[in-house]
Parts: structure tokens; sequence; C-alpha cells
């Protein structure tokens, strides 16, 4: 029961993402205004992932068909550092975000988190994904992580598609410019290595936000405690 409602959760969470974002965007907006639609948004997104919070709290974790080896929780957690780092770049003068300079924002060259993907805050939850569902195989697990990469990679789609409608030739440019795949421009020659360099915000809120999810995991889970056990 706690495994179906869990299922139900995340496909309300995800399917309600899809819909308020793209194919009922303009008729909410059109109907309650654009501060409305956000309450709107903002309400339904908050519902459902409690939901999915409360399912996944109770739903079982236990007996998972594939547990990692030790050493690949190290790795993963070093992926994880990566991928809050790119949640952390994502923040700073991104012009898929709504505000009177994003157009502006594209027209820059892509630096930092932006030269790697011009969806870093997308691509870090997909990574996130990823990364748990490397580590362990328990339907709870599946079923979240599955989810958001799902999110994540159909986001990042539906916001080129969505941003080249509102801006236009200036969106279309900046997709030029950079990649959905991350280092996809790099390896092309549309963006240059050395404007990778994400920046001190960067580079410390990531390293601050990766340390504080480290330490809220449990003991048994943590890469720390790994570390700790087989130095």
């Amino acid at each position: 029961m706690a495994l179906a409602s869990l299922a139900l959760a995340m496909l309300a969470f995800v399917g309600s993402h899809f819909a308020l974002s793209h194919a009922y965007r303009r008729t909410l907006i059109g109907h309650f205004g654009e501060a409305g639609f956000t309450g709107v948004y903002s309400i339904v997104a908050a519902a459902t992932l409690f939901w999915v919070f409360v399912s996944w709290r109770m739903a079982d974790n236990s007996m998972p068909v594939w547990i990692a080896p030790g050493w690949w929780w190290v790795v993963a957690s070093a992926l994880m550092l990566v991928a809050s780092i790119l949640l952390a770049g994502s923040l700073v003068r991104n012009p898929a975000f709504p505000h009177p300079s994003a157009q502006k924002q594209a027209a820059r060259p892509a630096t930092g988190v932006f030269a790697i993907t011009r969806h870093p805050m997308n691509m870090a939850f997909a990574l996130w994904a990823l990364v748990h569902l490397s580590l362990w195989w328990s339907p709870r697990n599946l079923i979240v992580a599955a989810g958001i990469l799902i999110l994540a990679i159909g986001g990042s789609i539906g916001q080129d598609s969505k941003k080249r409608a509102v801006q236009g030739k200036s969106w279309s440019q900046w997709e030029a410019r950079t990649s959905l795949v991350p280092f996809a421009a790099l390896i092309r020659g549309r963006a240059k290595w050395k404007d990778t360099a994400p920046g001190w915000i960067a580079l410390a809120g990531g390293l601050v936000f990766w340390l504080l999810v480290t330490a809220f995991h449990a003991t048994t889970v943590s890469p720390l405690a790994w570390i700790y056990q087989n130095s």
C-alpha cells in the first residue's frame, strides 16, 4: 500500500510539473494572472512533494535487490559534490529564470556551470537520480530516483521549447553556444574549456550544501561512515 501511494505521489509530482509548466501554463496564466499562477504552481508542487515525502517515509526500504560495493559510495559522494556545485551555480545569472534581465543573460558567453550545460539545475537533479540509482535498488528508491530523472530530462527539453517561444532569437542563440548534455558544447567547440571554472559562489555554495546533505544521511549510508570504517 505504501509503495502504491509513493508511486501515485511521484506520478502526481512529476505529472503536475509537466502539466503546469507546459500543457496548461498559458491557460492558467490567462485565468489567474502571473502572480496567481505562481501561487497555484507553488501550492501544487508543495502538496505533491509532501505526499512523496510521507509515502517515502512509510515505504519499506529493506531487502534491496542491489547494493553498490563500498568503494563506489565514495565515488558517488564525489559525484554528488559535482551535482551540488552545478545546483549552486545555477542560482546565479541563470537566463532560464523568469526575471527581466533573462534575455540579457542569454546574450552573454557561456561561462561557469553554464559552459558545462545550459540546464545546470536540472542536470544536478539528473545526476542525483543516477547516483542514487547506482547505489541502492530498493523499490522506494527506484520509484523516486526514476521520477526525478524523468522530470529533470523532460523538464530541460520542455524548458528549451518554452524559452524559445518566449525569448525567441536570444534563447536560440544561447542554445547554439551551450548544450543540454553536460560537456557536449565543450567537446564540439561551441564553448571554451577555460570558461568552465565555476566561480567561488558555486564552489562554496555547493560545498556547504554537500556537507549538509552528507551529514544529514544516516551513518549507515553516508560515504563518510565508509571512509571512517576503512581507514
